[in-house]
């Protein structure tokens, strides 16, 4: 019996491995491959149009700390993360929480805010470039109605990264409002009553009950939010370009630029995987954060 039972787990297991054969080549083809091949183009100096190659060991990586421009699109990826995730974050959570209650057109307002999410970058950062193009965008002109000259949205250096840090908060807000609604509704209903029974205002209730049973969903919101924010790249190519004047140069932006526009593989590798450190570390001291705060 022992041995029809081994023989059978045996063949389960094959099975098993075989059905997941094709996804794991798929896998190692298009993925591992391409990741590992980029650590090692980032000791060359290689180009896209050129099939000569020569070691340079650790230059890449040296003079990418010295370039002046990778300098800035870090300090702009690291203004745009600090301005995204923070206040997306708390208006998301301020939507959950107004749209846990039981409201008229609970579920319009819901499809409202979680739209833009399923809505394509691309398109979302057009119709912004029109609603803030300076002479005859929406937002200027509404403006000008009650007397504002509104500034150059996408054309002043001033204006440019807000602009792109507004429309992201606007086009996220709802996924992290749906996480957050998710965790709302996994807190028992006994324990409000309880709240309310001692006597506890809304904003007690809010702060000693419903921040910390909502530590899970803070905490995966976070991580998530500050990954995509260090690699943030439509709306830039879509709106900006990276200007004016570098303004809106970030980190993955910048990478694509030395790929496929200068050319430079092994420099653009090593951009590539010191943006794959910065966002290594940062999750690991988020995720140490956030367990040492459930502890």
């Amino acid at each position: 019996m022992r041995a029809k039972r081994s023989n059978l787990g045996n063949e389960q297991t094959r099975t098993a491995l075989l059905a997941l054969l094709p996804s794991f080549v798929i896998f190692c083809v298009f993925t591992l491959y391409p990741v590992f091949h980029s650590l090692y183009l980032s000791f060359f100096n290689v180009s896209l149009i050129s099939s000569s190659r020569s070691f340079v060991g650790w230059n890449n990586y040296a003079a990418l700390i010295k370039n002046p421009t990778f300098q800035k699109a870090v300090l702009n990826t690291v203004i745009y993360t600090l301005g995204v995730v923070p206040v997306g974050i708390m208006l998301s959570l301020f939507a959950a929480v107004l749209l846990n209650n039981k409201l008229k057109f609970r579920g319009l307002f819901r499809t409202a805010f979680f739209t833009p999410v399923v809505t394509s970058m691309v398109a979302v950062a057009i119709v912004w470039s029109w609603m803030l193009e300076p002479n005859y965008g929406l937002i200027n002109s509404l403006l000008s109605k009650i007397g504002i000259a509104g500034p150059g949205w996408l054309t002043d250096p001033k204006w440019a990264l807000p602009s792109v840090i507004l429309l992201s908060i606007w086009k996220n807000l709802g996924y992290n409002m749906v996480i957050f609604l998710a965790g709302l509704q996994d807190i028992p209903r006994d324990i409000y009553e309880s709240a309310d029974i001692d006597g506890a205002t809304p904003v007690q209730r809010f702060i000693y009950i419903t921040l910390p049973l909502l530590r899970g969903p803070l905490g995966f919101a976070a991580i998530v939010s500050v990954i995509k924010s260090m690699q943030v790249f439509g709306q830039i190519y879509v709106m900006t370009g990276g200007g004016p004047a570098n303004s809106t140069m970030v980190i993955v932006y910048y990478l694509y630029q030395q790929a496929f526009e200068f050319y430079r593989l092994g420099y653009a590798s090593a951009v590539a995987w010191v943006l794959f450190a910065a966002i290594f570390v940062l999750t690991l001291l988020q995720n140490r954060l956030f367990r040492a705060e459930g502890a």
